[in-house]
């Protein structure tokens, strides 16, 4: 029989690997639910689904609801993490390839080193080099692949993940509930702010969608949402935090080959040196954390 140690690194590797393959392939599975349903409102069935479900599943263990000044915390974790990150990639995608979107959304770390600084952590001189670096990733990619050719795209990603850092920054702090419990709020009030927004813009499913297209949206909310994010708050409570968020290194290769593959896409030479070129930003900045921390701890 296998012992505890051996069954926990196991466990440690699937969740990993999870993390891995299921965030990595979200891209691919957005461009395939835009075949039959609009951006916002793909969203909001997608996030409705997967909240509600935890919601249910949470308050049947006993978790307690969130009070009324957490469900305002969650709001606003909806309306940066939800409608504006999830949602912006969702409208990009109509019209960049997933890997694409990938790539871009890999400058998410850089973007909260940059707020982290702005609001008085000061950076070390290898995080400093992390996000010059990175940052000329993002502009190469901005202004030398694929995506300079959509004005529309080029702005959703660029704002995307500044919305989902901004979101993590301005959270930080505040009163939320269980870590399960407040992700499946913020699915929930995304949700419902997908839904007006899609609505007001006139986004409607005119015809019902055919099962390719439901069995994406219906692979984001089970896969996406409630299993990868599952493993990820399990993830934290495991490993160091280094460990845990390493799938950001691992989701922009994953996604560009699933859609090379899968997707039929192509990126050319500039998409992916500039993926490199972020990505080696991001690790500059994570290798300086990691180093800050070793030294706190000692």
């Amino acid at each position: 029989m296998p012992s505890r140690p051996r069954l926990q690194a196991l466990a440690i590797a699937l969740a990993l690997l999870t993390l891995y393959l299921v965030w990595g392939s979200t891209y691919l599975a957005i461009k395939i639910g835009l075949e039959g349903f609009p951006p916002f409102l793909m969203g909001a069935i997608r996030m409705a689904a997967a909240g509600g479900l935890l919601y249910v599943v949470l308050r049947w263990r006993g978790v307690p609801p969130p009070t009324r000044a957490q469900w305002r915390s969650l709001a606003m974790l909806g309306l940066w993490m939800v409608l504006l990150a999830n949602g912006l990639v969702n409208v990009a995608e109509q019209q960049v390839a997933s890997g694409l979107a990938a790539i871009a959304v890999a400058s998410m770390p850089l973007w909260a080193g940059l707020f982290a600084a702005l609001r008085g952590r000061h950076p070390t001189r290898l995080e400093w080099t992390g996000l010059a670096v990175g940052f000329a990733g993002v502009a190469w990619l901005n202004a030398g692949s694929e995506l300079s050719a959509s004005p529309l795209g080029l702005v959703c990603l660029l704002v995307a993940p500044i919305a989902w850092a901004w979101g993590s920054m301005v959270t930080m702090g505040r009163d939320l509930p269980d870590p399960f419990m407040t992700a499946a709020g913020q699915m929930l009030a995304g949700a419902l702010m997908m839904l007006v927004v899609g609505l007001a813009l006139g986004e409607r499913i005119e015809a019902m969608p055919g099962p390719r297209a439901w069995g994406a949206v219906a692979y984001l909310a089970l896969f996406g949402s409630v299993l990868a994010f599952s493993a990820y708050a399990w993830l934290l409570r495991q490993v160091r935090p280094a460990v845990a968020t390493s799938y950001a290194y691992v989701n922009p290769p994953v996604a560009v080959l699933l859609g090379v593959g899968l997707g039929g896409e192509s990126l050319g030479v500039d998409s992916i040196a500039a993926m490199a070129v972020i990505l080696a930003g991001v690790g500059l900045i994570a290798l300086s954390r990691a180093g800050f921390s070793r030294a706190r701890h000692q």
